[in-house]
């Protein structure tokens, strides 16, 4: 959740660029009005906050604001993180020469989080979105259902959901206890967990 918040300053490791920098080279030239207005935004919005904290007391905003927003990122991180972490099947990541936009599109993960699938607007179709980004989010459900057939063996069905996504708590745990990194070398690569590092090394030895 922290780390979530501090790429938007600087980018990982290796990387350069800030998402509040419109000189940034993760914006085009035209974007820059844009990226100055949510700049600008936000600083206004730190500024309200400082402004509140000072009139109803730090403690009733901790209670209001800052609670509300600790769940709501962790709620969000969690969600994102199932879209791209998790399958029972290892999904590889592309890089240089091997990676394409459509195969990185079908490397990400449909989700079914039952009643919760309105309020997130179905992004637990986050395939079709991630190829299709333009498709509004009220015709995502159509959309996937359309494109399963065309994609055939690359759109993996997500598991079903009861009401509430209980049952991603046991996929979420799998995955943190499997998925610790990929390898450094290589165009297509697989997430690894330290044990399986481990025993290779023992076996070459």
């Amino acid at each position: 959740m922290v780390n979530s918040c501090c790429v938007q300053f600087a980018r990982s490791p290796g990387k350069e660029g800030s998402h509040f920098n419109p000189n940034s080279d993760l914006f085009q030239p035209n974007e820059k009005k844009d990226v100055l207005t949510s700049t600008a935004s936000w600083l206004a919005m730190i500024g309200v906050l400082a402004g509140l904290s000072f009139v109803m007391g730090p403690l009733k905003m901790l209670k209001l604001y800052a609670v509300p927003y600790v769940i709501f990122v962790m709620w969000l991180d969690f969600v994102t993180y199932l879209h791209h972490h998790g399958h029972e099947d290892k999904v590889p990541w592309y890089r240089g020469k091997e990676w394409s936009y459509l195969r990185g599109g079908l490397t990400t993960l449909d989700r079914d989080y039952g009643l919760i699938n309105n309020i997130h607007h179905d992004i637990g179709t986050h395939v079709i979105h991630h190829l299709f980004p333009q498709i509004p989010h009220y015709h995502l459900v159509e959309a996937t259902e359309a494109a399963k057939p065309v994609l055939g063996k690359y759109y993996k069905e997500p598991e079903k959901s009861a009401p509430l996504p209980f049952h991603l708590l046991q996929v979420l745990s799998r995955s943190l206890k499997e998925d610790h990194y990929v390898s450094d070398t290589g165009d297509i690569v697989y997430y690894q967990s330290e044990s399986e590092t481990s025993t290779s090394a023992q076996s070459s030895d």
